[in-house]
């Protein structure tokens, strides 16, 4: 018989074990690790890496969303199912990006978590109606942002116009550092790194015509 080799980080142990009974009862489910330790993870990743592991979010002395890309870095055939009470779209969204294979929120239901486990080790997404439709909301709505004075909204159409900053400061008759610090605080108000994202969200928000 083939085993799916499975392992369990979560910060209570009580979970965890409620984890462990159900899945050891799965005649091809083996689980080869349960804790609370990210370093007794680390080295199972290492030494003898399971086909998936089950992780969540919140740890006593880490997070698990940064810790998916550190243990694909140490194995990229490791399959990750997040497993929380968190419902959030954008921890949905991070986990995903970060390399996740599946979204599960604790109070899943013995078979779908089965149902999961199979899909993901057949390399393949798993997420549930719910949490597929958590993912499409938070992706297709607009982040709200701080409010954007109008001397800001100026300011905006003129960057989206292409403007220099010194033309920007001569057609409002301000100074260049001016200019550059309303800049910054748009920047920081709809969370953009750089020109192109700061335009991209201000039409995301009808900032701009």
């Amino acid at each position: 018989m083939t085993y799916i080799r499975l392992a369990i980080l979560d910060d209570h142990k009580l979970v965890r074990k409620g984890f462990c009974l159900i899945l050891n009862n799965i005649p091809d489910f083996n689980v080869l690790l349960e804790t609370d330790n990210e370093e007794e993870i680390v080295e199972l990743v290492k030494n003898d890496c399971p086909d998936i592991l089950l992780l969540d979010i919140s740890m006593p002395d880490s997070n698990g969303l940064e810790l998916i890309p550190k243990l694909l870095k140490i194995n990229k055939d490791l399959k990750i199912i997040m497993l929380t009470m968190h419902k959030e779209g954008e921890y949905i969204i991070k986990a995903v990006k970060n390399g996740a294979c599946s979204y599960l929120l604790k109070d899943v239901e013995p078979d779908e978590l089965e149902e999961a486990i199979r899909t993901v080790y057949d390399k393949n997404k798993y997420f549930s109606p719910f949490i597929s439709e958590l993912l499409i909301d938070n992706i297709s709505k607009p982040k709200e942002i701080g409010k954007i004075s109008e001397r800001e909204k100026e300011i905006l159409q003129y960057v989206a116009q292409g403007l220099s900053t010194k033309l920007i400061a001569e057609k409002l008759n301000i100074s260049t550092r001016t200019v550059e610090a309303h800049r910054m605080k748009i920047m920081k108000k709809v969370k953009a790194s750089n020109s192109a994202e700061l335009i991209k969200k201000a039409i995301q928000h009808k900032l701009i015509n």
